[in-house]
Parts: structure tokens; sequence; C-alpha cells
């Protein structure tokens, strides 16, 4: 004689429908490259729930990437050199900046070439055309400058300001600049917080700042974050560490980046090159 069947344990039988109903139906979340979303259930328990999953990462780095190749060639390497210490050696930093006109205009912080004898600007990444660049204006309570370079043999794109006001904390944020020399590297992250104030070199206080957990390092000085539709909301300035200059010289990504916003950076625009630049917010 069979033994009669053990009845259900009620414990599983809740667990399993709860299961059932999770795999009967999944929301995908799809980022578009415009920044627009869009939601899509499927069905979790086939094959389409797997390629739905697989095509939404997809897109997901397809974003990046669209960016990516849409802003890197307006981001550009700058090398300083200043005069020599006491030990005869020259002091030089490097960092980031971003072309805001065909003229040939280029934004950057100006700890990275403040007291610089010398600049130099690549375009396109190593192997790129350099050119000497001058500096035509200079924020230090905000830590900007305004350099210009001859723009002739080159094909400048400024990339386009958005307005930091309309950020969210969780929007996703692109860095673009050059750490440690190594050029035109991408970095991804989200807005952290919003309205921190941090502390310029000449020790004034800038408000208003983007924090973000994208990658920062020294070299990303003077490039931009930018939001999901490839726009400037910042200029990446100072990372947080546990010791060494957050500025440019010593310490290294702690996930804490901060970005002067793009509404002063605007304002610095209009009155460093009288306009030229035509830096306007969307």
């Amino acid at each position: 004689m069979r033994p009669p069947p053990m009845p259900p344990n009620p414990k599983t039988s809740i667990l399993s429908a709860a299961l059932g109903g999770l795999l009967a139906a999944l929301a995908v979340v799809v980022i578009a490259p415009s920044g627009a979303t869009t939601t899509r259930t499927v069905a979790a328990s086939t094959p389409v729930a797997a390629n739905a999953l697989a095509s939404a990462q997809q897109t997901h780095q397809t974003l990046a990437h669209i960016i990516y190749e849409r802003a890197a060639p307006s981001v550009v390497a700058i090398s300083a050199t200043g005069s020599s210490d006491a030990f005869g050696q020259a002091q030089s930093d490097s960092g980031s900046g971003i072309v805001v006109s065909a003229k040939g205009l280029i934004v950057t912080n100006d700890h990275v070439v403040d007291g610089a004898d010398r600049i130099t600007v690549q375009f396109g990444g190593s192997g790129g055309p350099t050119r000497p660049a001058r500096v035509v204006g200079v924020d230090a309570s905000n830590d900007l400058a305004l350099l210009s370079v001859k723009p002739a043999g080159l094909r400048l794109a400024p990339l386009r300001f958005a307005d930091a006001t309309s950020l969210h904390v969780g929007d996703q944020a692109f860095a673009i600049g050059n750490p440690f020399l190594y050029d035109q590297t991408l970095t991804v992250g989200v807005i952290s917080a919003l309205n921190r104030a941090i502390t310029a070199p000449n020790g004034a206080t800038i408000t208003g700042v983007i924090q973000t957990d994208a990658a920062l390092n020294p070299g990303n000085s003077g490039g931009p974050l930018l939001n999901a539709a490839g726009e400037v909301i910042g200029i990446n300035s100072q990372i947080a560490t546990g010791g060494g200059d957050a500025f440019a010289g010593g310490g290294a990504n702690s996930g804490v980046g901060f970005a002067v916003p793009s509404s002063i950076v605007v304002s610095d625009l209009a009155s460093l090159d009288h306009g030229a630049a035509r830096a306007t917010l969307r």
C-alpha cells in the first residue's frame, strides 16, 4: 500500500505562489540615448526575460558609449609648466579642459594653470595635435580659468551646458578627463548630493557644488561632468581624500568628487570672454 500523500506545507505554498507571481511578469526600465525612460513588462519565466534584461544592460552601455563618442573630442589634455624649484626642477601640472568655442576657447580649473609660464593643450588624445595656450580670463574664487589657442587646422565642437538646478540625487553622471595622464578616460557614476560647498585654492567658498561618485583623480581637474544627454553639468574640480592635495597633487579617488556647477561656469564665460563662447544653459 502506498503511503498517503503528505499534506501541502502552507509556508511552501505561499512561497511558491509568491515566486510564481514574481516570475509571471518583470518590469524592465530601459534608458534611451535621449535620457528618456520607458518601462516594459515581460514574462520572466521565458527566454524573453533574459533577453530583455540583457537588452537593458546593453542599452545602458550604449548610452555611455554614445556620450563618450560625442563629448570626448571636445575634452582636451592640459600641461602647464612653471618656474623651477630650489632643486632646478621645473614645476609642472596636468589637467583637463572643455572646448567652449570654435574660436579656440577652453575652460578649465584655475589651479591647473595658475603660475604657469607655458601651457600646452592637446586635442584628440595621445598623438593628437597640440597647441600653445594663453590664459585670457580667471575667476580664482570659483577656481575657473579660460584659455585661448589658435584654432587653425582644428575641428572644434563646443560642448553644450545643461542647467544643474534640474538635477536630482541618483541621476547618472559621466566624467571624461585625463587622470594620471591616461588620456580621455571615461568614468560613470551618479549624482551623490547637491548644493555642497567647497573651498577654492584662494580660500573662497564655492557654493552649489555637485557631488558625484564617478571616479575622479588628479588630472581630471577641469574636465566635464556630463548628464545623460551628454551636456555639461559641472567642471570636475576636487576630490575628498584621506590626505594629500584635494586639487591636483596627491590623493586619489575615494568615491567623493566635486564639480563646480554649470550655472557658475556659464556666468563666468559671459564675463571672462566677453560673450565669445556664447555658452547658454539648456
